[in-house]
């Protein structure tokens, strides 16, 4: 993915231009590229601006020894960052787009969305070109219980072990032998040049991504409409309604680390085609749902995403929450 080009719209060209902007990022490899890219873009809409970059290290870096949906969820990879812009000690800050909650805190607000990268989920692997050739009992790791939930359904006779850390680091125990395979986010791979580790890309329809993926959001103070204006020229439309419509599925429901849910927006035409769906992590139970319709605003995406949660409600996943809030055999800890 390359860095946009300059517009002829007078949007760039406002003499009301920003002198200094600092972009908060993880530290991560990837957080760094996806930073690196922002700032880049950014120089070239305004040449005389000083872009840096002011790497940290988050709760959602620092603990490993646990899945997310048991420490509290995406959130603990921004809230650092959030920190350091109500301090002004930066202006903006870089995510992927899949692991900002649903629901931002007060002060804060998601102001541009990048061009979407590749979507899909892929299998990494060093002895297995697909899923369907696996013997059973092969180690696959995985992040996330909306895949976890993907591989048990279609291939319960897999082990589904859970994998913590950077790209770098699920790389490492793979290569490790710590696995047979894992699964991981196209985008990351592609954006680190890593794409000749990619085995296979899986499909939305074996494995629906989750709300967002494979984009870049960018979050600012909302008190801060200078910045707003500065970064308008990095939204992508196509993909900003996309993902408003995926997030609203996720909102409608609920949607965190402890919840396997997957919401993906496609265009076709003038059309938004968006598939959803909900189950529970052993993959033993799901509901999906798909709709479709022009969209040109983002209250008809809201509208749209509001109206595939209401058929995946009418066709059982607020069972299947339920369930997940009150998990039978459950017992207050000793």
């Amino acid at each position: 993915m390359q860095a946009p080009a300059i517009p002829s719209s007078s949007t760039a060209m406002s003499r009301n231009v920003p002198h200094k902007l600092v972009i908060a990022s993880r530290e991560s490899r990837l957080a760094m590229w996806q930073a690196e890219f922002v700032r880049a873009a950014l120089q070239q809409y305004y040449p005389a601006c000083d872009v840096s970059i002011l790497g940290m290290t988050t709760r959602g870096d620092q603990i490993l020894d646990r899945t997310l949906s048991k420490v509290g969820g995406k959130g603990l990879f921004v809230k650092e960052l959030e920190f350091a812009m109500a301090e002004g000690r930066a202006d903006l800050a870089v995510h992927s787009l899949k692991d900002v909650p649903m629901e931002l805190p007060e002060g804060f607000v998601l102001t541009a969305v990048m061009e979407r990268e590749d979507p899909r989920d892929a299998l990494v692997s060093p002895a297995f070109a697909s899923l369907d050739e696996m013997p059973a009992g092969t180690v696959v790791g995985t992040s996330s219980l909306r895949r976890e939930a993907a591989l048990r359904s279609r291939y319960p006779h897999l082990v589904i072990k859970p994998l913590r850390g950077n790209l770098d680091t699920r790389l490492g125990k793979l290569d490790r032998g710590e696995y047979g395979a894992i699964i991981l986010a196209a985008a990351g791979l592609k954006r680190l040049g890593l794409g000749e580790r990619i085995r296979a890309l899986i499909g939305p329809e074996a494995s629906l991504p989750a709300a967002g993926q494979g984009a870049l959001g960018i979050e600012i103070p909302s008190g801060r409409p200078e910045l707003a204006e500065w970064l308008a020229p990095l939204n992508h439309q196509p993909t900003a309604l996309a993902v408003t419509a995926e997030r609203a599925v996720s909102r409608r429901l609920g949607g965190s680390c402890q919840v396997p849910l997957a919401a993906h927006a496609s265009w076709n035409g003038a059309q938004l085609q968006l598939d959803a769906f909900a189950a529970l992590p052993d993959g033993t139970r799901s509901v999906r749902a798909h709709a479709a319709g022009p969209v040109t605003d983002a209250a008809m995406a809201e509208a749209l995403g509001d109206a595939v949660a209401r058929d995946l409600l009418s066709l059982g996943a607020g069972d299947i929450l339920a369930a997940l809030a009150d998990p039978p055999n459950s017992q207050a800890p000793a």
